[in-house]
């Protein structure tokens, strides 16, 4: 049984590791392979463990972009250093929304919007959405071309479309990407900045999830640690290779691929529990 389950996880990392990175929900797809793959484990692990794999997947980003994102470098000169530090606070500025609003909603959301009928709206929605944000800007040469040309406005605004991503199904990616693009901001540098913008993001949502099931009572065994460093290690290591080649994916193309996907995938998942709640 051990063996089975860390099977179970090596398969829970891999979706995590390909589904964070690409604007097509990890959340979403996380919900799809427990209804065809359990885990067995407590349902407040589980609760946890949907988050905290994200870990692996926010050290693929630092390893990436350390040297972009080090402001200690000896490597960088005084501009380049200070260019640095205000990526960063652009990033800060850009957490506040969702930061707030995770905090106020999470435990709502958690139990009124995670379920197959908002994950297959959401997925559609956007895949709509970005079929018509990428036929709009088709031929458009968009004013912002890299992450330091963002500036602090245009940061707040990418934050405030990142709290759509609490909805499950959104996407993070997707949804600052679709609205960096919407602000004027290149696919590359919106795609990047929405890395870096991933980082804190996602380290205070697994907090506040690990700190949920420390104060819940109930202990983690042997076999469900096991499961969470292995889905954390390969959340890591598919993350680098997705990260890798989204980055070069989007320096040549659209995001219209990623939208006629969801669109598919969303119809699928609602034909699907449809069709399992007649036959139950």
């Amino acid at each position: 049984m051990f063996i089975l389950e860390i099977l179970k996880a090596i398969l829970f990392g891999i979706v995590e590791g390909v589904t964070e990175w690409l604007p097509v929900s990890s959340t979403g797809h996380m919900i799809l392979l427990d209804e065809f793959v359990k885990l067995r484990v407590s349902p407040e692990f589980y609760e946890m463990f949907q988050v905290v794999i994200q870990l692996g997947a926010i050290a693929a980003v630092i390893l990436l972009f350390f040297h972009k994102l080090n402001p200690f470098t000896p490597k960088k000169d005084q501009i380049q250093k200070q260019n640095t530090w205000q990526l960063w606070f652009k990033v800060i500025v850009a957490v506040l929304p969702s930061a707030v609003i995770g905090l106020l909603l999470d435990d709502w959301m958690d139990a009124h919007l995670y379920n197959y009928v908002v994950v297959a709206i959401t997925l559609v929605v956007y895949g709509v959405a970005f079929l018509f944000v990428e036929k709009r800007n088709e031929g458009k040469q968009l004013k912002v071309q890299t992450v330091y040309d963002i500036d602090y406005r245009t940061a707040l605004l990418i934050g405030a479309f990142q709290c759509l991503s609490l909805i499950p199904g959104t996407s993070r990616s997707g949804s600052t990407i679709l609205g960096a693009i919407l602000l004027g901001v290149g696919r590359s540098a919106g795609a990047e900045f929405s890395f870096f913008l991933a980082s804190p993001t996602m380290l205070g949502a697994s907090a506040l999830k690990l700190l949920k099931f420390m104060l819940s009572g109930v202990s983690a065994t042997g076999t469900e640690i096991a499961v969470l460093i292995v889905g954390c290690i390969v959340s890591f290591l598919v993350s680098v290779l997705v990260i890798r080649g989204l980055m070069e994916y989007v320096r040549k193309r659209s995001f219209r691929v990623f939208g006629v996907y969801r669109i598919a995938l969303g119809a699928l998942v609602l034909v699907y529990f449809i069709i399992k709640s007649l036959v139950t």
